[in-house]
């Protein structure tokens, strides 16, 4: 698999490290009100349209949008027959990121990261069946065109 992509193997492995840095630092958010996030929901709130955006909900979809590019890197690695696959490997990841954070002072471990990096992932996987699927119905289609070898 990383001998076939090594370049989609070397962004999968330095995306998974970011990812890394973002959930395991020793110190996440500092909560502090004067912080960007905070400054960006305070204008956030002050429309009608856009008030229901918290920060509760921003960090979300925030871990939503952070496992997408995971759904889809697994799943152009396992290969779009293996899509189940790449959805138990991005489940295990969250699980694992979830389990490390119990250890780690100053972060806090939600069973919501479960749902929303499983999520991300999920919609990761089927934005990659989706962007492949013209592709596979091209290569399909050539395959039976071809005449079968005889022997």
């Amino acid at each position: 698999m990383f001998r076939r992509h090594p370049v989609l193997s070397s962004l999968t492995v330095a995306y998974l490290a970011l990812v890394g840095f973002v959930t395991l630092a020793p110190r996440p958010f500092d909560g502090s009100t004067e912080s960007f996030v905070y400054r960006v929901l305070g204008v956030l709130e002050r429309s009608d349209a856009t008030s229901w955006i918290t920060y509760d909900r921003l960090e979300f979809g925030a871990n939503i949008a952070m496992f997408v590019p995971i759904g889809v890197f697994f799943l152009l690695l396992l290969g779009r027959s293996r899509w189940w696959l790449a959805v138990l490997f991005a489940a295990a990841l969250t699980v694992g990121i979830e389990a490390a954070q119990l250890m780690i002072p100053g972060r806090v471990s939600d069973p919501r990261d479960l749902i929303a990096n499983s999520t991300g992932a999920v919609g990761g996987v089927i934005t990659g069946l989706v962007l492949t699927a013209g592709r596979a119905r091209r290569l399909q289609t050539a395959s039976h065109r071809r005449p079968a070898l005889q022997h």
